[in-house]
């Protein structure tokens, strides 16, 4: 039996390590990065690979992919996790910090999607989910970044999964409302009493979406972004 490789980026804690962990459960080969070096510990934990970078660098990315070519020699899915963006004030946010973002989440979308197409359609398909947030389609002034930089993520979604459909490669995005482990994780944030489970969604929980839109199970869903959000979007 062939294990299948994900590669997920982010993936020293929060989303992106609860990905990584799910997906090894379920018997995938997992090549993580993060900047922090908590994500190395992470991959010997879970037999994987795991490289200290960052993925606003197209070095770092590069360097990924062929490591997990080198030590794996197949990709099979990517998992685009992301650092939470600053919350600063519209006018106040600079030049720099505004490319600083659009790097993270949105070209570092479009520079991975360069690395493993190619890969991935010799391989017969492959499957890229990119996790977003349910505020990317209805702006909120205090999360200014999902409100623009991801839905151009969103947008790229689309554009992608039309582009590569009739290659086997599928994309989605998968935007979850609160994710957390404890209350704790989100002091600061303004969360609302009336949680559907009163309580956030487990990073165990949003990671089992993400393995489902990489799995054979959900071969015909592509170009789209599933709401995780308990119907707090007013969008249809």
């Amino acid at each position: 039996m062939i294990n299948r490789v994900a590669i997920i980026t982010a993936a020293s804690r929060g989303i992106g390590a609860g990905c990584a962990r799910e997906l090894a459960t379920q018997g995938y080969k997992v090549a993580l990065i993060a900047r922090s070096p908590e994500v190395l510990d992470l991959a010997t934990e879970l037999s994987g690979i795991a490289i200290q970078g960052s993925m606003t660098n197209p070095h770092d990315l590069e360097n990924l992919v062929e490591t997990t070519f080198e030590n794996f020699g197949r990709i099979d899915a990517v998992i685009n996790s992301f650092g939470d963006p600053p919350r600063p004030d519209l006018l106040a946010i600079s030049d720099a910090m505004w490319m600083e973002n659009f790097e993270m989440l949105f070209l570092s979308v479009v520079r991975m999607a360069r690395l493993v197409t190619e890969p991935m359609r010799q391989l017969g398909g492959g499957a890229i989910v990119n996790i977003s947030a349910c505020d990317s389609h209805e702006p909120e002034l205090g999360t200014p970044f999902s409100g623009t930089l991801r839905a151009a993520m969103e947008g790229f979604t689309k554009l992608y999964a039309k582009r590569y459909r009739a290659d086997g490669i599928r994309m989605n995005s998968v935007a979850p409302f609160f994710v957390a482990d404890s209350m704790e994780e989100l002091a600061g944030w303004n969360v609302p009493a009336d949680l559907m489970w009163g309580r956030p969604a487990t990073y165990t929980e949003l990671a089992k979406t993400v393995a489902f839109l990489i799995s054979d199970d959900a071969k015909f869903i592509t170009g789209t972004t599933i709401k995780v959000d308990e119907a707090r979007s007013a969008t249809i």
